[in-house]
């Protein structure tokens, strides 16, 4: 199989697509343990005291709806400048 064959293959193509949302995910959680861990844990001990049980549980929300809140308006933008383009050109 030569190297276009390889990169024209759709199980590759799909195979490739899964492990990027992989480790895009994988990267996701790290940035947002790193990010909750910095604001919410003074000093880590044996047991996690109620409040930064609860900070880590609303950090970890915020950080999931703005993800979400980012993710939906990148998808938006392409939608929106087109239409721009075609009322600008109508």
């Amino acid at each position: 199989m030569d190297a276009q064959g390889a990169t024209t293959d759709p199980q590759l193509q799909q195979f490739i697509e899964i492990e990027s949302q992989k480790q895009r995910f994988q990267q996701l959680v790290h940035q947002m343990t790193e990010v909750c861990w910095e604001k919410c844990m003074d000093k880590p001990g044996p047991k996690l005291d109620s409040r930064a049980e609860v900070c880590f549980v609303n950090c970890v929300e915020r950080f999931i709806d703005t993800s979400q809140f980012i993710l939906n308006r990148l998808e938006q933008t392409p939608r929106t400048r087109g239409s721009f383009s075609e009322t600008i050109t109508d």
